[in-house]
């Protein structure tokens, strides 16, 4: 029997200090928009730290409700959830309104979470969990303090962005750039449908059964896609956060990628999405492999990159043999 989810709390901590951006501009006044779900027990040793995707907001409940109630392996009722609002967005979180913002990085964006972790007095956290983007900043928070997180799970995300993503990535802002009907973000959205998803999952729905010359379903769904983004979400929010995905490298203040990751201390269950063709499975291989407490375990989906937001039965059922 589910019992009834306690309820979200959103809250905003204003930085006491500007941040030195890695590119070296510096940043003042930056507010954070971060959402807590749960109680912090006496010693600090439930925390359940969560970082959402690109087009994410603070609160999991919006995007990745299943994985947090009293049935789920994270339990409010024990556990301690924090989500923060990453740096450069548009969900409450300091975050461009023009396009003449500093460029971020992930390692930027990891820099206020970290203000934030201080402002709240924690020491440790039990778990940190993300995917994609939200996995790349777990990644850059973890070699940067490799005993921070008792246990981190990345999903569906990488070491360093590959020319595939950024391509991707570029193909989209080339959109926002080129485009002044208002519509830019619609089109962006559209042309990333096609790296979050995969060729299997649109044959199997979006594949027409009758013999249609026009008006196909699965031209009506990327249109869809873009349209629904477009009410939610910014230009300048799109443009900024996946050029910090771009930056991702975290060995980029080390030896190497492989350097970085054997630095980290925590243990690891790393997954990735058998379908996945914006982050392929090599990727997530690639860090079990050179972490040194790492396993790798894999999602079978037809949703491509969504998979890891869609296939959360598995995601639970992988959480409960690793962790």
């Amino acid at each position: 029997m589910t019992s009834t989810l306690l309820s979200p709390k959103t809250l905003e901590y204003k930085l006491d200090k500007p941040i030195l951006l890695e590119g070296g501009t510096t940043l003042s006044n930056i507010s954070v928009t971060y959402t807590t779900l749960g109680t912090l027990n006496r010693d600090k040793s439930n925390v359940i730290w969560v970082f959402h995707a690109l087009t994410g907001n603070s609160n999991p409940l919006d995007w990745w409700n299943s994985l947090f109630n009293s049935d789920s392996f994270f339990n409010p009722d024990k556990d301690f959830l924090i989500c923060a609002n990453a740096l450069g967005s548009c969900y409450g979180t300091t975050g461009p309104d023009a396009m003449d913002f500093p460029l971020l990085t992930i390692r930027d964006i990891v820099a206020v979470h970290q203000n934030l972790r201080d402002h709240l007095h924690i020491e440790k956290a039990r778990v940190g969990i993300g995917g994609s983007l939200g996995g790349q900043q777990l990644l850059e928070w973890a070699v940067q303090e490799p005993t921070f997180f008792d246990q981190i799970v990345p999903i569906a995300t990488n070491a360093s962005h590959s020319p595939w993503g950024i391509a991707f990535n570029e193909v989209q802002r080339m959109a926002l750039e080129s485009i002044d009907s208002g519509k830019g973000l619609e089109v962006a959205r559209a042309i990333a449908m096609l790296s979050y998803r995969s060729y299997q999952s649109f044959e199997k729905t979006q594949k027409d059964s009758d013999q249609r010359w026009d008006q196909f379903r699965s031209a009506s769904y990327v249109r869809y896609q873009g349209e629904k983004l477009r009410k939610r979400f910014t230009n300048q929010s799109y443009f900024y956060l996946s050029k910090a995905m771009d930056s991702h490298n975290i060995g980029r203040h080390a030896l190497s990628v492989e350097a970085a990751l054997s630095s980290i201390q925590s243990k690891a269950t790393v997954i990735g999405v058998d379908s996945d063709i914006l982050f392929p499975v090599a990727e997530q291989q690639l860090l079990a492999q050179h972490m040194p407490y790492a396993t790798y375990n894999e999602i079978k989906s037809d949703f491509g990159h969504d998979g890891f937001l869609i296939e959360t039965d598995q995601l639970t059922s992988i959480l409960n043999k690793t962790l």
